[in-house]
């Protein structure tokens, strides 16, 4: 029988810390790119649901249509949600219609 040689565990080549998944963006996520949360995407996005993943979205601006959410939590059972409103306005119900209009949108006021 020969000599045998010492195990090599390999820990010597391991680095120190772990590198970023190669699928974590580097740099801000512009609309349409995946997202985890609002801090992956550009200024003037956030990170919102389409279908089962997450993308960047434009924030909303005056005048376009915004989800109003009677229950608190409701935002996530959504599969293609909306961006909340830019700062300084508010999803309110559109002015011009009646309390008993049943097409009462929101929009961002």
């Amino acid at each position: 029988h020969g000599a045998a040689e010492p195990e090599e565990t390999g820990t010597e080549a391991l680095p120190r810390r772990t590198p970023a998944p190669a699928w974590l963006p580097t740099a801000k996520g512009e609309e349409g790119d995946f997202c985890l949360r609002s801090s992956d995407c550009a200024a003037g996005l956030c990170c919102a649901r389409h279908f089962w993943s997450k993308i960047c979205k434009p924030v909303l601006r005056e005048g376009q249509v915004c989800t109003r959410h009677r229950r608190k939590g409701a935002h996530g059972l959504e599969i293609f949600q909306r961006c909340p409103c830019s700062e300084g306005l508010a999803c309110r119900l559109q002015r011009e219609h009646g309390p008993a209009d049943p097409a009462r949108l929101h929009t961002c006021q």
